[in-house]
């Protein structure tokens, strides 16, 4: 039984599309909820749903940062060269420029995160299996 799953209905924001603009860069299915995109302001705001397994590929954010606010669901968190955090709602995470990481959802939990972006991501290989199962 998958954990979580209220999260799939959206917990504060709804959950969004299908994030297929994106879908090259995730393994697993993943759902786009653009809260802000203002070319006046210089940050995006979005939530992100991750189904059970999804993840993000590695990536950095250049000449910018991403701030994580999970709202629901389990994940992970990890930079590059550290050990993975176990993510759960309240959760804050603060990625600052250049800093090699990815995030997604546990294998059995659904997971959804407030992501506030600024910058140009720079996307990177994917998770590989091996060292996601062993999380």
């Amino acid at each position: 039984m998958e954990k979580h799953e209220e999260v799939k209905n959206g917990v504060i924001f709804p959950v969004g599309e299908r994030n297929e603009a994106y879908a090259q860069f995730f393994v697993g299915q993943s759902y786009l909820k653009t809260l802000i995109a203002d070319p006046k302001v210089s940050v995006g705001v979005g939530n992100v749903t991750f189904e059970p397994g999804c993840r993000n590929n590695w990536h950095i954010h250049r000449d910018g940062f991403q701030l994580l606010l999970v709202t629901g669901g389990e994940g992970w968190y990890q930079e590059e060269g550290k050990p993975a955090q176990f993510l759960k709602a309240g959760d804050v995470i603060v990625t600052h420029d250049g800093v090699k990481h990815w995030h997604g959802a546990t294998k059995d939990s659904w997971f959804e995160h407030i992501a506030i972006t600024a910058g140009r991501p720079e996307w990177l290989e994917p998770v590989d299996d091996q060292t996601y199962n062993k999380l």
